[in-house]
């Protein structure tokens, strides 16, 4: 398998002195779109876990935390879209936005470029985690941030409680062994339940949760496969009986299970889980449904989803940040 550099001519592109814009049309970012924590926060993630960043990547993760810092309001709740006028359109809430700003506030507090960015987001991430969400992704993201704190503080109160209350919201395993799935049916970025199982697992000695993630992990991959290659939910999400393949697939989907299919190798060398990372680094280079790459060489961007025909041509900030971040795990995971 051909593996490439990672990327970020495009992540670059899309972004101004504010953060990154939402949309694209092609290669070129559509501004008058404005921007969202969303996107910002993935965009602050993946900056923070290069390890070698460039002074301009280090000059993005100072913009991206400046804005998902300004997103948070005085109880630790998060706004999310903020319009091309650089005023805020929502109010703060615990939607799957305060989810990942905590997620990249964890990760700047345990992975942060200075000590100044580190403390900031530290103090940022703490006053979140005092909150809870009633949706279980929302939750999961946050836990993830969580996870990051727990690897450099394990004893961090308010983040152990937040990873303990996100597993207990996820639940164990069904009892049919052909849909253990804790849900009716598959939605989005599914593999972060299962990932923040494992990471329960790990950081909190709670062995049953590991092993119900890593069960649930392995069956996800299973169930999102199709002629030897993934071939994951479309965008409206799968049941049980529906039929596969399905369009339009999302690189999200393939990130979130190609970060957990890292942890599960990390915590258990199993090399099931390094089998599934390296078919989610071939689903954006071609392995797939529709036999075309979602990654452009000439631009450094994701494109926006797998349709029957071919790849969405567009080229946004979530998907080019899940094909950045695939492409980080193949780099520093992947036997060359």
């Amino acid at each position: 398998m051909m593996l490439v550099d990672v990327p970020f001519a495009h992540v670059l592109r899309m972004s101004d002195d504010v953060g990154m814009f939402e949309h694209a049309s092609g290669s070129t970012p559509e501004r008058q779109h404005g921007y969202c924590v969303d996107d910002v926060a993935r965009a602050l993630l993946v900056v923070e876990r290069e390890r070698d960043a460039e002074p301009k990547l280090h000059d993005l993760a100072a913009r991206y935390l400046d804005f998902v810092v300004s997103a948070q309001g005085p109880d630790g709740r998060s706004r999310n879209r903020l319009g091309p006028d650089r005023r805020w359109q929502d109010e703060p809430g615990v939607l799957d936005c305060w989810g990942r700003a905590l997620w990249a506030l964890g990760t700047t507090a345990a992975r942060g470029h200075s000590a100044e960015q580190r403390g900031r987001a530290a103090a940022r991430f703490a006053l979140g985690a005092k909150q809870r969400s009633p949706y279980v992704r929302s939750m999961a993201f946050a836990a993830l941030g969580a996870a990051e704190v727990l690897a450099v503080a394990p004893l961090d109160r308010g983040a152990r409680a937040l990873l303990d209350a996100a597993a207990t919201a996820i639940g164990r395993p069904g009892r049919d062994a052909s849909w253990p799935w804790p849900e009716p049916r598959l939605e989005y970025a599914n593999a972060v339940l299962p990932e923040v199982l494992v990471a329960a697992g790990e950081l909190l000695g709670d062995v049953r949760a590991l092993d119900d993630g890593l069960r649930l992990l392995r069956w996800l991959l299973d169930e999102q496969m199709h002629d030897g290659h993934l071939s994951v939910v479309p965008v409206g999400g799968r049941a049980r009986s529906d039929s596969r393949p399905a369009f339009d697939q999302q690189p999200i989907e393939v990130a979130a299970l190609a970060d957990a299919c890292a942890r599960a190798w990390r915590v258990t060398g199993d090399r099931r889980f390094s089998d599934g990372l390296e078919l989610a680094i071939g689903w954006f280079l071609g392995d797939n449904d529709a036999h075309c790459s979602l990654y452009d060489p000439q631009t450094g961007g994701g494109f926006d989803g797998l349709t029957r025909d071919g790849c969405n041509a567009n080229q946004g900030a979530e998907s080019t940040l899940a094909m950045v971040a695939t492409m980080q795990h193949a780099r520093d995971l992947v036997p060359r």
